[in-house]
């Protein structure tokens, strides 16, 4: 297959594939920032689609894109301060509403940190004291990116605050980095968001994407890794997707993509 662009056609539901779903520990103490032994819920025995394929898909790509919260880090990073500002279950249940389709992304979004209100003490303690835990073998999959020559990008519906000290250390640069920005008064009170970041709003990852093919040569092919439907849907303009469970298993996720893994070591032709 060396040289050929490989097809992106989307197959059939998986057999079984809901049943394949199970506990899975993959952020253990080698892909933590802390050192402490975070897990998460995934799938053991969930297994890959086309490793190999997609390991190809990678080796062809110029630009990688990566999704943050539970792609990158096995955390969902606006869960997680609500959780540290004492509205943990507040904000679960508007995500749950969310996820079956009662609103828009952006006014999700909206009502979750209103919710919330974190002063902007409250985040810079935050991410003090909860760094985000890094999944397991991303670090060494990013310096093989790095190595190959590869662009990679982190595109995410999280806050552009909690992002970047998963991105400084990575070694990603800030100007590649899509996500939202909280914005805050004179006081350092919450305020609102900006509503003006592609990703604060429904398709938002794929308009990301499509100003990265901007900013790049458009005949770049451009690969989309992560866990969520939106991810997904940056088909176009990205021209590949590749499913990622290792942290947690979304089953319609898992039943549309044709290339899906379980740990980053997967696609690095190993």
């Amino acid at each position: 297959m060396s040289g050929s662009v490989l097809s992106l056609a989307r197959p059939a539901a998986a057999t079984n594939g809901h049943n394949l779903l199970a506990k899975q520990l993959n952020c253990n103490g080698n892909g933590t920032t802390d050192g402490a032994a975070k897990t998460t819920v995934a799938s053991a025995i969930t297994p890959p689609k086309q490793p190999q394929l997609a390991a190809k898909v990678i080796q062809q790509s110029q630009i990688v894109c990566f999704d943050v919260d539970s792609t990158v880090i096995c955390e969902e990073g606006i869960d997680e301060l609500a959780e540290y500002c004492g509205k943990g279950s507040e904000v679960a249940r508007v995500t749950k509403e969310a996820m079956g389709g009662a609103m828009t992304f952006q006014d999700a979004l909206k009502i979750r940190l209103n919710i919330i209100r974190p002063t902007q003490q409250q985040v810079r303690d935050f991410i003090q004291e909860r760094p985000s835990t890094l999944s397991k073998n991303v670090k060494r999959f990013f310096s093989h990116l790095k190595a190959e020559g590869k662009q990679v990008y982190l595109i995410s519906g999280g806050f552009d605050c909690l992002i970047a000290p998963v991105a400084n250390e990575l070694g990603i640069p800030l100007k590649n980095v899509y996500a939202n920005k909280m914005l805050f008064d004179y006081l350092g009170d919450y305020d609102s968001f900006d509503i003006n970041q592609p990703t604060s709003r429904s398709g938002g990852k794929a308009e990301a994407i499509a100003l990265i093919r901007k900013e790049n040569n458009d005949d770049s092919l451009i690969t989309m890794i992560g866990d969520g439907a939106t991810d997904l849907e940056a088909v176009p303009p990205a021209n590949y997707f590749i499913g990622f469970g290792g942290n947690v298993v979304r089953p319609e996720v898992y039943r549309r993509a044709q290339y899906y893994v379980t740990d980053f070591e997967q696609l690095m032709g190993q």
